[in-house]
């Protein structure tokens, strides 16, 4: 089955930022779909918007767990008309959250459903669609009450474009859900709704009354066991309440664990007091120290390889000083260059939960060590534009060697002696492509130059490297009317199998 990243690459022209947008989405939705008691589908225009026969395509799907399922088919992957759906292109087109006042029939079921813009500053990038399974008689409850008035707040903030947050990161996958427990406050940061598995939490940590009509943050302060970790649950509330979501936090009080996380609800804008996502982890806690455990040994690990790449680099560079030939002085600076590339990486994984690099950071950390020997050696600058993003380790690596050596061969042979000049590493991100221009005002590509027949070490790695690793593809060409080199370099970032 397709991905969110590869169903975007193949049918969508979707910025970088906007991909990631989506998945901050699609990352956070399924708190907005047992809130909603609903189906969420996330659909994204493929036709052009200003004729009647545009199409949209659903890339995504969460089923509430609060609820009976109006989709119990796989809809990802399904293309409707807008004769079909109106709603979805009415919601792009008004930015607006879009009800359809009578039921529709969806295999035997009879639905209800919604759509709901999801704006990215001034633009609207897709549409969610609220599909409520209707068979099922709801009586109206003080929890239903609760869940549907804080869905009806978070879905505006998401056509409003003010949920989700990229900062800080929301850390989902272990934050407490919707059914491990939910408390709503009002805009003073009173309780105005505690679930029953709230309610128990907060028995575990030894508070035995009601919820209902307490403060939260100074009653879960004088809980907890740690005085830094009450105060910080204590803040992370009232931050909340001034608009600033915030990660999971771990508390222990009694010998009960709890995770905490606690989130603004501003809709159009307004404070509307907060959600606070609470979960008794007591229990599972053994459970992941077992897993931090094996994770940081997979980061000791890459931080072993790093120090052992430190040293066999630190040996080179001795063995370079200390030797009379040039060519093999040149030969062992660049060996050098390209082991300390690759530790750089590793000492990024080494910091890592996910086996994930922030290539900017890693780029960012070599371009000076180049730029300073350059600019000592032949009076080049080098500077970096755009944004790389985040990338799999199995992507960073041969990436990092690449950049590293097209940079050194602008450096080398792009200038004459004594000639200075600028290299630029340019990068541009998509959903389906990461695109990198690396160009230099320089002499140019010598007459005849083919990159296939190139024999020189580093147009060798970076070939072999683009190839086998990256799977993508490499030109060098000239910059037209302006003088120098451009080297360009695309590398595909969808599902690697």
């Amino acid at each position: 089955m397709s991905t969110l990243s590869d169903l975007l690459a193949e049918h969508t022209g979707l910025s970088g930022t906007a991909a990631d947008h989506l998945q901050l989405v699609v990352a956070e939705w399924q708190l907005l779909s047992d809130l909603s008691f609903a189906d969420f589908l996330l659909w994204v225009p493929i036709g052009p918007q200003e004729t009647p026969e545009s199409r949209f395509l659903c890339v995504a799907q969460a089923r509430p767990t609060t609820a009976p399922t109006a989709h119990p088919e796989d809809v990802v992957g399904t293309e409707v008309t807008e004769e079909e759906h109106p709603q979805l292109r009415r919601a792009a087109l008004e930015g607006r959250i879009c009800r359809e006042e009578d039921p529709r029939w969806h295999l035997g079921v009879p639905v209800r459903r919604e759509t709901i813009p999801v704006r990215l500053g001034d633009e609207i990038v897709a549409v969610l669609s609220r599909d409520t399974n209707l068979a099922v008689p709801r009586v109206p409850s003080p929890l239903e009450i609760s869940y549907l008035g804080s869905a009806a707040d978070l879905c505006q903030m998401v056509a409003d474009g003010t949920f989700p947050t990229p900062e800080p990161a929301p850390d989902v996958h272990t934050s407490p859900r919707v059914g491990d427990g939910l408390i709503r406050l009002d805009s003073s940061g009173t309780v105005v709704f505690a679930s029953p598995n709230a309610l128990s939490a907060y028995h575990r940590m030894g508070h035995a009354a009601d919820l209902v009509g307490a403060q939260l943050a100074p009653l879960t302060r004088s809980l907890l066991n740690d005085p830094f970790d009450a105060d910080e649950v204590a803040q992370r509330v009232r931050r909340a309440m001034g608009g600033q979501p915030s990660m999971r936090i771990e508390a222990e009080a009694r010998g009960a664990t709890v995770l905490f996380r606690a989130l603004p609800l501003r809709p159009r804008g307004q404070q509307a007091g907060a959600l606070v996502l609470v979960r008794d982890v007591t229990e599972v806690k053994r459970r992941d120290r077992a897993l931090m455990s094996k994770d940081a040994t997979i980061r000791e690990i890459h931080h072993r390889v790093k120090n052992n790449l430190q040293t066999v680099a630190a040996l080179l560079r001795l063995q370079s000083r200390r030797t009379g030939n040039n060519e093999a002085r040149l030969a062992l600076d660049e060996s050098v260059r390209r082991v300390t590339s690759i530790a750089l990486v590793h000492e990024t994984l080494s910091m890592s939960v996910d086996e994930r690099v922030d290539l900017d950071d890693v780029v960012d950390r070599v371009i000076p060590m180049m730029s300073d020997v350059a600019v000592a050696e032949t009076g080049v600058k080098v500077r970096r534009e755009g944004r790389f993003g985040v990338v799999s380790a199995e992507l960073a690596t041969p990436l990092v060697m690449v950049l590293t050596e097209l940079v050194q061969n602008a450096f080398e042979h792009a200038f004459p002696e004594g000639q200075g000049g600028e290299v630029v590493v340019q990068a541009e991100r998509s959903a389906r492509w990461l695109d990198v221009v690396i160009s230099d005002d320089g002499r140019g590509l010598p007459k005849g130059f083919s990159l296939e027949r190139a024999e020189r070490l580093g147009l060798q790695i970076v070939r072999t490297l683009v190839e086998s690793e990256l799977r993508g593809s490499l030109s060098l060409r000239g910059r037209g009317r302006q003088r120098g080199t451009e080297a360009v370099l695309r590398v595909p970032l969808k599902y690697r199998r």
